[in-house]
């Protein structure tokens, strides 16, 4: 029998036992962890979850699925489910002070970049470690792309900015209920930022990566040319590292790096410093 679903939500439940375990098991030892888990649903890996870590905070968004939640783990009180939109959530609230949490979920496949920069500030903050997600397959070939091939960009560079990132394994429609049009790949992610270790400030070096990356066909050059950066400037700046017709998507992160500091002695017109 399919389980019903509001469309809405973008809702698909893990039905695939080995799966719910293999998720699960990715996280590795949780006896003194707090786990927060994103979209429940009916508790296919709630329930595993909730004999296994400290503490876990389980975020629902749909009403009806918290309040069955709710009054299923009742008598655990290690368990907390919260009705809330994960975007919303203040994890920082949800976890002991003092301490790091883990993070595991089945990402709407609508709102899952939004979800994963969520997670990547988190990280940044040290409050929380690592995370096993489930996204769209597409989604994440992109997240975990090296530079060189086709589906490397924005959010790869962003995700591996900020966290070693390891594909597990993939599966089919069939694995859920209703079956999504897509296949889902479960990630691992060990939160790890870079920016200390690559000499950039977060904050300039994300807005950084949105303009080398902003068209995708054209080369860097161009790109940052576009925010305001004269040729002149470019030229004077250009480490020797980067090819002068390179594209963004073609680079690793230590040349982009490079790049961002050789730039930050250029003051850009002030109707781009923002864009």
């Amino acid at each position: 029998m399919q389980m019903k679903r509001k469309p809405k939500l973008g809702q698909n439940f893990l039905v695939d036992d080995p799966a719910r375990h293999a998720i699960v098991d990715a996280l590795g030892d949780l006896s003194k962890r707090t786990v927060i888990e994103i979209g429940p649903g009916h508790g296919a890996i709630t329930e595993i979850l909730a004999s296994r870590c400290r503490k876990l905070v389980a975020l629902e968004l749909d009403r009806g699925l918290a309040a069955e939640l709710t009054f299923r783990f009742r008598d655990q009180p290690q368990v907390q489910i919260v009705e809330v939109d994960v975007l919303k959530a203040d994890f920082r609230a949800l976890i002991p002070a003092g301490e790091s949490a883990d993070v595991i979920g089945n990402l709407p496949y609508y709102i899952t970049s939004d979800i994963l920069l969520k997670l990547f500030a988190a990280g940044s903050a040290g409050l929380i470690t690592r995370a096993v997600l489930m996204m769209q397959r597409e989604v994440a070939d992109r997240v975990s792309a090296e530079p060189g091939v086709r589906d490397y960009g924005l959010l790869s560079a962003t995700a591996q900015m900020n966290a070693q990132v390891d594909h597990l394994f993939t599966l089919p429609p069939s694995a859920f209920s209703p079956p999504p049009e897509v296949y889902s790949t479960v990630l691992r992610l060990h939160f790890a930022p870079r920016f200390t270790e690559l000499g950039v400030d977060p904050n300039g070096f994300n807005l950084f990566l949105k303009r080398c990356f902003a068209q995708k066909r054209k080369t860097l050059q161009n790109n940052l040319r576009a925010t305001g950066y004269s040729a002149e400037q470019l030229i004077k700046a250009w480490p020797g590292s980067i090819p002068a017709q390179a594209r963004a998507e073609s680079l690793a992160l230590e040349p982009m790096a490079e790049l961002y500091r050789s730039l930050l002695d250029i003051d850009l017109p002030a109707g781009n410093a923002s864009k």
